[in-house]
């Protein structure tokens, strides 16, 4: 199978016209997990993981391309990160209030995706050709602590046992999750990245993260511009993974969250704590076939979700528009 990335740019006018750009030409390897930024300058950044597989393929890498302010083509394909012999995914770019570049991305370490170390870059170099130069690289260690078990404890006990979730000869889902969280290394690591972190009008970021092995989302709280890290309580629910972020204008952040488990609707959580803890996650009426969606909030106050609109596969993308912070 060949395959590309390409991003659709939407123009509205008097009738809504589409159309799509290459960033390169088809090719044989497994391209996946794109991010885009828009730097101060006009240009864009992309980013992807590419290689010949995901998680068991240790040729997977971090990629890169920019798109010039005024420019029609994208750039030669660049290296934005690369640990060898282990795989590159789930790249996210974000740009903070200082206008500093981060590139936050996962290493797969033994093939499971439950074993991820959460690793970051930053730049205030990156307008010129090429990749960013990177002055900053670490790891992202998170001690989520008992509160998560209490927390995921307490949201099954709301939750009640689901139907399929569990069988005669085996333990039920939810004991299972529960036992696990009880784990001090099982809770610290396998936290995944996959959209675009949410900064707080008071400086705060809120990295969303998501972990395949709880089947739960959790955010990484900065309040120190990104010096240190911290856990918040869990989303918890049936299989609600990939959470993106917006705001409401009463401070309330809503979390719609990916649908890994059997229901196929977008799953939601809010706060009301500026993410420190969150409510159950639930089923709502939007369709998803099991892939991740993002919602961003525009300087108007509508927002705008971008998401596969079935049930039954990603064969159709979607864009919808709310004017009453996702009511409708």
């Amino acid at each position: 199978m060949r395959v590309a990335i390409f991003f659709l740019l939407w123009t509205v006018t008097a009738a809504t016209q589409q159309f799509e750009t290459l960033i390169f030409p088809l090719q044989e390897k497994h391209v996946h997990g794109s991010s885009l930024v828009e730097c101060p300058n006009g240009d864009l950044l992309a980013c992807w993981f590419h290689g010949s597989g995901e998680r068991r393929a240790n040729d997977v890498i971090i990629q890169g391309s920019r798109l010039k302010k005024g420019a029609t083509s994208w750039s030669p394909v660049f290296l934005l990160a690369d640990t060898p012999n282990l795989p590159d995914c789930n790249p996210v770019l974000f740009i903070d209030r200082t206008n500093k570049l981060w590139l936050f991305w996962i290493v797969v370490q033994a093939e499971g995706w439950h074993h991820s170390l959460l690793k970051y870059r930053t730049s205030t170099d990156y307008e010129n050709e090429g990749a960013p130069i990177w002055e900053w690289q670490d790891v992202i260690l998170l001690q989520p602590g008992d509160r998560f078990t209490a927390a995921i404890q307490s949201a099954f006990a709301q939750l009640g046992e689901k139907s399929g979730m569990w069988a005669e000869y085996a333990p039920r889902y939810s004991e299972q999750i529960i036992e696990a969280s009880r784990d001090k290394i099982r809770r610290q690591i396998g936290w995944m990245t996959r959209i675009h972190p949410l900064a707080l009008p008071a400086g705060r970021i809120l990295l969303p993260l998501y972990s395949d092995g709880f089947n739960v989302g959790l955010v990484a709280i900065s309040d120190d511009s990104g010096a240190t890290w911290r856990a918040s309580a869990p989303m918890v629910g049936y299989a609600p993974i990939q959470p993106t972020f917006v705001r409401k204008k009463d401070g309330t952040i809503v979390s719609y969250l990916r649908d890994s488990g059997d229901a196929h609707r977008v799953l939601k959580s809010e706060s009301t704590d500026d993410g420190e803890t969150w409510s159950d996650a639930r089923s709502t009426d939007i369709p998803n076939p099991g892939s991740s969606l993002e919602v961003i909030s525009l300087a108007d106050g509508r927002w705008v979700m971008l998401f596969n609109d079935a049930q039954d596969g990603r064969h159709s993308l979607a864009l919808a528009l709310s004017e009453d912070e996702g009511a409708s």
